[in-house]
């Protein structure tokens, strides 16, 4: 059963690897679609902070492996939702900018060191630095975007982020036990230095 399940996930991730390269393609800000549920696929898509966030989250996941597979994205995606909406509330959160640039550091650090946190904290870490990148996404939402669907498209857009990653770790980790690790690791460590140059204003 496990087996059965373990490669269900790995077709759908590697699905959603490929159906996010075109929308990549299309997801910079003023192409295409500027309202409702398609620019909101595609906000997650249009900073690389974001997108090395999230694929690091399901890399994360997989990494722990087990119900995290599932239960760390989904502790992602609700926080972000919650922090989203107070962004399109105006409730100011401080150091936004910082901690979405944090998340990028220390998910990837995580990662890196091959960190198998419980269960618990890996969600709870997701979620804290969800609340930034949600907020990040409110606030940037059009003033003509309609709420629901915009917001409806960024949690699917992030979700396949997520199982992007995912499925990068699945995908990887055929290599070998031993040295499928070592790539994984090798990329939350490449990730971790994009979040320092994020931060430094290199990048």
């Amino acid at each position: 059963m496990t087996s059965i399940f373990v490669g269900t996930a790995a077709r759908l991730s590697l699905a959603a690897a490929l159906a996010l390269l075109p929308s990549v393609a299309f997801a910079h800000p003023g192409v295409g679609a500027t309202v409702g549920f398609s620019h909101g696929f595609a906000h997650p898509l249009t900073g690389l902070d974001h997108i090395l966030a999230m694929t690091t989250v399901g890399m994360l996941a997989y990494q722990i492996g087990g119900r995290a597979l599932w239960l760390v994205p989904c502790a992602f995606v609700l926080v972000m939702a919650a922090g989203g909406a107070l962004g399109m509330a105006g409730v100011s959160i401080p150091f936004v900018e910082l901690g979405i640039a944090l998340s990028v550091v220390v998910l990837g650090a995580v990662v890196a060191l091959g960190i198998k946190a419980p269960l618990a904290v890996a969600m709870g870490l997701a979620g804290l630095f969800a609340i930034f990148h949600g907020h990040a996404h409110g606030t940037e939402m059009p003033a003509a975007a309609a709420g629901l669907s915009y917001g409806a498209g960024f949690v699917i857009g992030t979700a396949l982020l997520h199982l992007a990653g995912i499925g990068a770790g699945m995908l990887i980790g055929r290599a070998g036990e031993r040295r499928g690790a070592i790539v994984v690791r090798t990329a939350g460590g490449l990730v971790s230095v994009a979040g320092l140059a994020l931060l430094a204003g290199l990048i």
